[in-house]
């Protein structure tokens, strides 16, 4: 492959309601700030790809509304509804396709003018499965317990994440959530749906997010690039039903993709820190099995021992994850942002001694339907 850089990264403080801001003004402030990042002005960027969608804009066509805020007015733009690491993906395509040299992808949502419960029963089946009440909390709550039940993963050991992740957020200036809880704070939280219970989930978020890519030529304006070693996405079925939800198939075949580009053999070994999608508490740990870094049914035991800590084997999270700041689509793009700011070093006290490979990864659709899995290098 090509070879391909992150040169620019700019994102908002992520919070539960931004009632001073519209969305084109939290898009100006992600996209100006990566511009600086990158030393360039908006007339050096190529293209835009933004990422958004208009059951949670409230509009349709909710990319038209901010293509003065991302400077993507003139520019060849056009729209990823999913997950921000979608959208640097097909940013990356758009390059590695030789028409441009450089891409600004740029994700935004105001979860806190939308009704969440709502907008996530849509994403379900009309005819059979909507109707039950399925939304994003229910049907996580039903991956969860499959889990837990297949390879008899506890409550607790969940709650660790949950633990772990809002304490590593007291380190993260973006986040919502940062606090010190206990295992028995989680397991005392109103349960959701079991066995989700409140701090198990992730919250509701206003927030943006902003990344510059550049081909290898145009890279060299960067002092410190950070280089896209492997990328790989994958999607399985639609139907809760026709999925063994304990096994993330799809998972496993995106990350099977991303190390194979990256030339990785042994992922826990090789990779130094991973920013994880973990809109629940259980994710983190079903998600680190499907990326290999353990055996299935054993990220409990790595959780245990304290291997994802930030002094661990392998630090899951430093930023605080999903679990600590939720814009939904923005979260897969903060992922990747908060891997390169570790492999260059401007990770503050998040940082992690010596990275020099970092995975970021993003899902999208109920519980995890497809993944993206980004192997980056410095």
């Amino acid at each position: 492959m090509e070879k391909i850089a992150i040169v620019g990264i700019g994102q908002t403080k992520h919070e539960r309601r931004k009632r001073g801001e519209n969305l084109a003004e939290i898009v100006y402030e992600a996209t100006t700030k990566a511009l600086t990042d990158a030393s360039i002005g908006i007339g050096d960027v190529d293209n835009v790809v933004s990422v958004s969608n208009d059951f949670w804009d409230g509009r349709t066509i909710s990319s038209m509304a901010i293509a003065d805020a991302c400077g993507s007015t003139g520019k060849n733009v056009s729209t990823v509804e999913g997950d921000g690491t979608l959208g640097a993906f097909y940013g990356l395509m758009r390059i590695l396709s030789g028409s441009f040299g450089t891409t600004l992808v740029v994700a935004h949502i105001k979860g806190s003018e939308s009704s969440m419960p709502h907008i996530t029963n849509a994403m379900f089946d009309p005819v059979c499965e909507r109707m039950l009440g399925l939304d994003s909390i229910s049907s996580s709550a039903l991956q969860a317990r499959a889990y837990m039940d297949t390879y008899g993963i506890t409550e607790e050991q969940c709650a660790k994440v949950s633990v772990k992740n809002h304490k590593n957020a007291k380190n993260n200036p973006n986040a919502q959530l940062a606090m010190d809880i206990t295992v028995k704070d989680v397991m005392k939280s109103r349960m959701l749906a079991s066995p989700i219970k409140l701090f198990d989930c992730s919250p509701i978020s206003d927030g943006a997010c902003a990344i510059i890519l550049a081909n290898e030529k145009r890279a060299k304006i960067s002092k410190k690039p950070v280089w896209v070693k492997g990328v790989g996405h994958c999607v399985e079925a639609y139907h809760l039903g026709d999925r063994d939800l304990a096994d993330p198939i799809a998972l496993k075949a995106a990350a099977k993709k991303a190390y194979s580009m990256a030339g990785i053999k042994n992922p826990l070994k090789e990779i130094d820190v991973a920013e994880i999608y973990d809109a629940f508490s259980y994710m983190e740990l079903l998600w680190m099995e499907g990326l290999g870094f353990c055996a299935p049914g054993k990220a409990g035991q790595l959780i245990d021992k304290g291997a994802t800590e930030m002094n661990g084997q392998l630090p899951v999270n430093p930023s605080g994850g999903v679990l600590s700041a939720h814009p939904v689509m923005v979260a897969g793009l903060v992922r990747i942002a908060e891997a390169a700011l570790q492999l260059r070093g401007d990770a503050g006290k998040m940082q992690v001694d010596g990275a020099k490979t970092a995975l970021a990864h993003g899902i999208n659709g109920p519980c995890g339907q497809s993944h993206c899995v980004w192997i980056l290098g410095k």
